[in-house]
């Protein structure tokens, strides 16, 4: 206890060369820290992006002798002999029990303005009617395409809240009703305003128009991608199968088929991507700690030195080399743990500040991380504190009476 005493003592009384020889350690665990917090969030986020609603099953076409690839789910839109006809995928639903709808959409990018305001590379979005049903969309404000705007391929679009908040101000969502964005070089009438999904693709957010409407307008097929909606989330991957089966067999498909891909294997995948890429940038981050941990032995070699005739009375008075090797590895310890908590505070306030900047609900800081932040901390302290403490214990308590 009396060597803990020296410690903060030592440490209370040259408070600004404390601070300073500190700071490589606050700054390298508040690094590390942040790093590790928003790597997790960034993993979370795109792991639920990927999986999302998981009652939605998407089917894509693959040739035959094709390697399996799971991302074709999400990415792949396989090019079949024939194109997908509605009726196809009205009689799939009839015939399997748990398959209750489905929903085509295609997509394109463009830019879309309103006035001064413009957001270049939009997600633009073509959906079949069910799809807000489907996707249990909140309507904010308006209403959602009808039967007749696609048959009569009308000039609207809806939009987004991210978007609305974009082009017509922070939740200013009536406002955007029946205005007129202008999407390339054509004018669209805003009918209606829908809440952004938790994982919304894009900054800008997303615009939506009738799947017939952007198949004309940016010459596209009308069904890009399919996806069948099941009752049961738990039998997701067996009726995906089965959809995919009966789809093949209405479309009569000879050079391939339709089928859906296994989530597992993305999910692994991108675990694996992410605690790679987390782990190389948080290594590089941690090479700040060892830039102060040679700050702190630096300092506590310049203390030794400055508190020589203080070694050489105690030595004098009995303390053993014990003893003082003991209170300066206290006292570099105790230097790094002060800073590794300081450091742990700024990535809470940095982490919490990021991620919401950066729309990532679930960045904290875990409990495991940052015990394991103060215990690198503590031994960062032990072994660059060892020199320093080891040349105090081996002065001569003669000599060191005798500096001056």
């Amino acid at each position: 206890m009396e060597n803990w005493k020296f410690a903060f003592s030592s440490i209370l009384s040259h408070k600004m060369r404390s601070f300073l020889t500190m700071l490589g350690i606050i700054i390298g665990v508040a690094a590390v820290v942040i790093i590790m917090g928003l790597g997790d969030a960034m993993k979370k986020s795109v792991s639920d992006s990927f999986t999302g609603d998981q009652k939605q099953v998407r089917l894509y076409y693959k040739e035959k002798g094709e390697e399996d690839d799971p991302y074709a789910a999400f990415f792949g839109e396989g090019v079949a002999e024939k194109p997908v006809q509605i009726e196809w995928l009205e009689q799939l639903v009839a015939a399997i029990p748990g398959i209750d709808s489905y929903f085509v959409t295609n997509s394109a990018n463009g830019k879309i303005s309103y006035r001064k305001k413009s957001l270049d590379n939009a997600m633009i979005s073509g959906v079949s009617q069910n799809y807000f049903a489907v996707k249990n969309y909140d309507i904010v404000e308006g209403r959602q395409f009808q039967k007749g705007d696609y048959s009569h391929f009308s000039r609207i679009i809806m939009i987004d809240t991210i978007m609305s908040d974009q082009l017509f101000g922070k939740k200013h969502y009536k406002q955007a009703l029946n205005k007129i964005l202008t999407v390339g070089d054509k004018d669209y009438l805003v009918i209606g305003v829908f809440k952004a999904s938790s994982n919304s693709a894009g900054i800008n957010g997303l615009a939506v128009m009738t799947n017939t409407q952007v198949a004309q307008e940016f010459q596209t097929d009308e069904v890009g991608q399919i996806f069948v909606h099941v009752n049961d989330v738990t039998e997701s991957q067996t009726l995906g199968k089965l959809a995919g089966k009966e789809l093949t067999k209405l479309s009569q498909v000879r050079n391939g088929e339709y089928v859906v891909a296994d989530n597992g294997a993305i999910l692994k995948d991108i675990n694996r991507q992410f605690g790679i890429m987390t782990t190389v940038i948080g290594a590089i981050a941690g090479i700040s700690l060892l830039v102060g941990g040679i700050g702190v032995m630096n300092i506590m070699l310049v203390s030794v030195t400055e508190r020589t005739r203080e070694i050489g009375l105690r030595k004098a008075l009995g303390a053993t080399r014990r003893n003082i090797l003991t209170q300066f590895l206290i006292e570099a310890v105790v230097l790094t743990i002060l800073g590794g908590f300081l450091g742990l505070l700024l990535a809470f306030v940095a982490v919490g500040s990021l991620g919401a900047a950066m729309k990532l609900p679930g960045a904290t800081v875990s409990l495991d991380v940052a015990f394991i932040a103060i215990t690198f901390s503590a031994c960062i302290g032990i072994i660059f504190g060892l020199l320093p403490a080891n040349k105090a214990s081996q002065l001569d308590p003669i000599e060191a009476l005798r500096y001056e």
